[in-house]
Parts: structure tokens; sequence; C-alpha cells
């Protein structure tokens, strides 16, 4: 529930405070939520020491003490935002990216796991587009 708390808290301030413009590698969200716990964990106990974690108060805090954030958690706060971000992206953009290689090369295959399967054992017959979808999307 801490780690939670605190991926909300970090994506909520990212996004009104810290996010940058440079394309991060994807995280998954247990990885990315490690990554703030550890890099965030001590300003978050410093800065909002006492707050519950739900509604937004960590966030919010962090915000209102974004001044004193060490340069850590920043850019923790930053990386992180971004690769969530990207995977989104590419969850959502799977289907259309990779439309013309689910036809050619799994056109038979019904479900889209089996798909998404499909895709994948035949890496290297599918387009560079639709692999690094996949790759981005956090499916391989």
């Amino acid at each position: 529930m801490f780690k939670r708390g605190i991926l909300t808290a970090a994506l909520t301030l990212a996004t009104l405070t810290f996010a940058g413009n440079a394309p991060a590698q994807t995280l998954s969200y247990a990885d990315a939520v490690t990554k703030l716990a550890a890099d965030c964990g001590t300003d978050i106990q410093k800065l909002c020491k006492g707050l519950n974690l739900g509604s937004g108060r960590i966030a919010d805090c962090l915000q209102q003490n974004a001044a004193k954030v060490s340069p850590t958690c920043k850019g923790s706060l930053t990386s992180v935002f971004q690769s969530i971000t990207q995977r989104e992206h590419a969850q959502t953009a799977y289907e259309r990216v990779c439309q013309r290689d689910m036809s050619k090369s799994c056109s038979g295959i019904k479900g889209d796991g089996f798909v998404l399967a499909c895709l994948v054992k035949k890496e290297k017959r599918v387009s560079k587009e639709c692999n690094q979808v996949i790759t981005d999307a956090g499916w391989r």
C-alpha cells in the first residue's frame, strides 16, 4: 500500500512539476514503485511524515515542498513518469501499429493473447515498428 501510494504521488507530482522531454526505457509498475521508494522514500519521510497515502496527500506534500525535494528524487520522478507514459502509449497504439503484421504473420490466430504470442514468436518477420511497440508496452 505504501509503495502504491508513492507511485501515485510521484506520477501526480511528475505530471505537475518535473516532466521532461527525453524518452525513457519503459519500466514495469513494480520496478517504478521500487525505484521511487528507493529514491524518494527519504524525502517523503522527511517532508511528508505522518500523512496518509490516499487522496493525493503525498503528491500534494511533495509539490508544496518541491524546492526541498532532493535532485535524486526529482530525477527519478521524471524518468519514472516518462517511462510509464511511454508504456501506456505503446499499449494503446499496439493494435494500430501491428495491424499489418497481425494480418500478414498471424492471420488464422484468434484471441488477443495468442496473436501477441504469435507476433513475439515471429519477431524476425515482424516490422521494426511493431517489435518496438511490443517492447515498449512491456510485453516482451
